[in-house]
């Protein structure tokens, strides 16, 4: 059944606000129940993978289950989404990030509104959240092509895994835009987050290609 632009939309906004609000929520929980980094980290890839297959397998047949600006930008470019409604689809997820991230820090008492003070810069950073992105978009490529059925579940485990190999990863620029706007652990300095955007891009771009050039015609016909 096809829905019309303001369910899909509203299904962006909302399924946007939820992961995040599963990724800082839990850091926040987290980390005040222990100061082992190992544990949070463990907390934050657990909660985040479960609630990225709920929200995946429930308004996925809404609005496409996107939740991701980099995830929309792949689907207009392997045509499987129109750029005037993805525009709108970026806006919302946006929005639906930060929206997250004050639901946060109403639920553990903490200021409406803040500024990111977690330093994320340097090489080894950029490099990781390309990589991670990467292998986010590649997988839902590549699960949409070969594995239908099984997009949740395959996003959710590369979820799971990435953020353990890939600390202080976002993979999204929404939830890094809602990240500045948290004091959290799970925030990011304000000067911190275009480096990570263009990071995410380039590792999208990468999957995309390499999407593009593992499936042609030519790569079929090839012999081993």
């Amino acid at each position: 059944m096809s829905h019309n632009l303001a369910h899909r939309l509203f299904a962006e906004i909302l399924g946007t606000g939820l992961l995040t609000v599963s990724v800082v929520g839990s850091a926040v929980s987290a980390d005040r129940i222990t100061d082992v980094p190992a544990l949070i980290m463990l907390c934050v890839a657990v909660s985040c993978s479960a609630a990225l297959f709920v929200l995946l397998e429930l308004l996925g047949p809404i609005s496409g289950g996107h939740f991701n600006p980099v995830v929309t930008l792949a689907m207009v470019m392997q045509r499987r989404a129109r750029p005037g409604a993805s525009a709108a689809y970026v806006c919302v997820q946006v929005v639906g990030g930060v929206l997250g991230i004050m639901l946060v820090h109403l639920m553990f008492g903490l200021s409406v509104i803040s500024s990111g003070i977690q330093m994320r810069t340097g090489f080894h950073l950029w490099l990781a959240e390309v990589a991670s992105t990467f292998g986010l978009i590649f997988t839902i490529l590549f699960g949409l092509r070969f594995r239908p059925q099984s997009v949740s579940a395959l996003v959710g485990a590369y979820v799971l895994s990435v953020t353990l190999f890939a600390p202080n990863s976002f993979a999204n620029p929404a939830t890094t835009i809602a990240g500045a706007f948290s004091a959290t652990l799970a925030g990011i300095r304000p000067t911190d987050v275009v480096a990570f955007i263009l990071a995410q891009l380039l590792g999208c771009l990468l999957a995309v290609g390499l999407a593009r050039w593992l499936v042609s015609p030519s790569a079929a016909t090839g012999e081993c």
